[in-house]
């Protein structure tokens, strides 16, 4: 399988899939194909229908093979930003956040990814439940706005805003801290939690969480009266 990412700032993944060879997507990314990909929806048992559910993701996916030589097929970003090709490997597995999740091949798994501390993960907002992905192959994220991407050497940490972790690799661990001071808490409109990744391992942030951005878009709607 090759791929090209293209299109700002709504970015599209197209594959060149290899006969017989097959990816999988989340419900509704598919944008464009060739007439010999076939597609079949699966669940893939109900384990991992209620973990994918449990994260927002549809329960179902599609299945793209190609039939009778080879297909291409594009998968679309469903918000502004990015999307994130990674290599998965037994050495490498990596952390997402949820809804996250755009294709792959068919040898990359998924499982649910919670916070080792219940406390972190309450009061650390959306990344109380994230994915995990785990295997064997190429995976594609949507990020939300612009990426960018840090190397954090063991016990290097970095203070992040609920909402702007992307992903990291699954070597890092995440913990929350109060914001210092009731003033700041009170006042600073950054909310009482921060999210604290520490290293080793990558981690990558994004520069517009989708909530982030209907809170902003929220202010400047008329009210319905």
């Amino acid at each position: 399988m090759q791929y090209q990412i293209q299109g700002q700032p709504y970015p599209v993944v197209v594959l060149t899939v290899e006969p017989e060879e097959t990816v999988l997507c989340q419900k509704g990314a598919m944008a464009w194909m060739t007439p010999n990909m076939e597609m079949q929806t699966k669940g893939g048992g109900l384990g991992k229908m209620f973990s994918r559910a449990f994260t927002g993701e549809s329960m179902f996916q599609n299945h793209y093979t190609a039939k009778g030589g080879q297909g291409m097929i594009a998968f679309a970003s469903a918000v502004p930003g990015e999307i994130m090709p990674v290599q998965i490997s037994p050495e490498r597995s990596i952390v997402a956040q949820k809804s996250a999740f755009l294709a792959s091949e068919v040898g990359v798994h998924f499982e649910l990814f919670f916070q080792k501390k219940l406390a972190g993960g309450f009061f650390g907002g959306e990344g109380f439940i994230m994915q995990k992905f785990s295997g064997n192959g190429m995976l594609f994220l949507e990020v939300d706005g612009s990426m960018v991407a840090y190397d954090l050497a063991p016990g290097q940490s970095m203070m992040v805003d609920t909402g702007n972790l992307a992903a990291m690799e699954a070597t890092c661990t995440i913990d929350v801290e109060m914001v210092k001071g009731v003033g700041n808490m009170l006042l600073g409109g950054e909310g009482l939690f921060n999210t604290k990744v520490t290293g080793p391992g990558r981690i990558w942030l994004q520069t517009l969480p989708l909530s982030g951005m209907a809170g902003a878009l929220a202010k400047v709607m008329p009210s319905s009266k």
